[in-house]
């Protein structure tokens, strides 16, 4: 394991990696995403050390976004394995090209061709096989590591989690008919987890962990006012602090991030310069996906606006 994170190491492109903690939250800042401290030095160790970043948190708090972030920051591809319920190989390593493989023999046959081994060595090249995004993620473009994003690890089942602790460990994937496919230099990894199940306890040791928080006032405010181009600063401070507010409400789902971005975007769209009960009533279905949520938000709007106009919050 100490050999891998070793080479990985000196395979890097040192020059993109941030030399401090300050230097990494400054550039992912100067990428437009705002972050605290706790998370900045959570990359900047897993950019260091090559390791594995296991991100934790509830929908919408911005796991996926600071991966995006981090391709740019970097100047290199993001590659993204989007995980689900019964994925397999197939879909996240490589499948041949079946049809254009028929369509080879049909021609090769056509030809006289009738020495099987050497239809089965045409068929079985590189040539027809279907790259899938771990594969991807093993080859660098002009000496550089693509930055691979593991979207929602606890959707997959654990047996293609027992799989990809084996890819972690090795860099390298190895292919029957072709052979063994290893990375020069690995890729940055990011893994991102809802946390519908908990991740094994193996592949947790693999990687460096942080749980993204919903964001406190001010870190929520000053993302609205980054995100969202033209925002009035009282109507902004009113849509987070009716958040934050809500979010304490005893609900299925609470809005993350990107429904704030959303309403607040929403508000826009629709001319608001402040909130007001109706307006709140009408855009709930924005902030909220779920109908209980949304009455019991209506039940208590009143209550929650009044509580986000406080001078206190504002």
């Amino acid at each position: 394991m100490c050999l891998a994170f070793g080479v990985w190491r000196l395979a890097k492109d040192e020059s993109m990696i941030p030399t401090s903690i300050e230097e990494t939250q400054k550039a992912l800042e100067a990428h437009h995403y705002i972050t605290e401290k706790g998370l900045a030095v959570s990359v900047f160790l897993a950019l260091k050390l090559g390791r594995p970043l296991l991100l934790e948190g509830e929908p919408g708090v911005g796991k996926t976004e600071i991966v995006k972030v981090l391709a740019d920051m970097l100047q290199t591809r993001l590659i993204r394995l989007q995980c689900y319920e019964g994925l397999d190989i197939n879909n996240a390593v490589y499948e041949w090209d079946y049809a254009r493989q028929m369509m080879q023999i049909r021609l090769l046959e056509a030809s006289g061709e009738r020495d099987q081994s050497k239809v089965r060595h045409e068929v079985f090249s590189s040539e027809f096989l279907l790259e899938r995004p771990l594969l991807q993620a093993l080859k660098s473009v002009n000496g550089k590591p693509p930055v691979l994003l593991i979207d929602e690890l606890d959707r997959a089942d654990e047996e293609f989690e027992a799989f990809l602790l084996e890819f972690l460990s090795d860099w390298q994937i190895t292919i029957p008919e072709v052979g063994t496919v290893k990375a020069e230099k690995p890729p940055v990894v990011v893994i991102t987890s809802n946390r519908t199940r908990e991740i094994h306890d193996a592949l947790k040791r693999r990687c460096l962990y942080f749980w993204i928080d919903y964001p406190d006032f001010q870190k929520e405010y000053r993302i609205v006012r980054e995100k969202v181009p033209g925002v009035p600063e009282k109507l902004a401070a009113q849509v987070v602090a009716f958040v934050q507010e809500l979010r304490k409400e005893d609900l299925y789902k609470a809005p993350g991030v990107a429904e704030t971005l959303d309403w607040a975007s929403s508000l826009m769209a629709l001319d608001a310069v402040r909130l007001e009960p109706a307006l709140v009533e009408e855009t709930l279905g924005v902030l909220l996906k779920y109908q209980d949520d949304v009455v019991r938000a209506k039940n208590a709007a009143q209550d929650l606006l009044a509580r986000a106009q406080m001078p206190t919050l504002l």
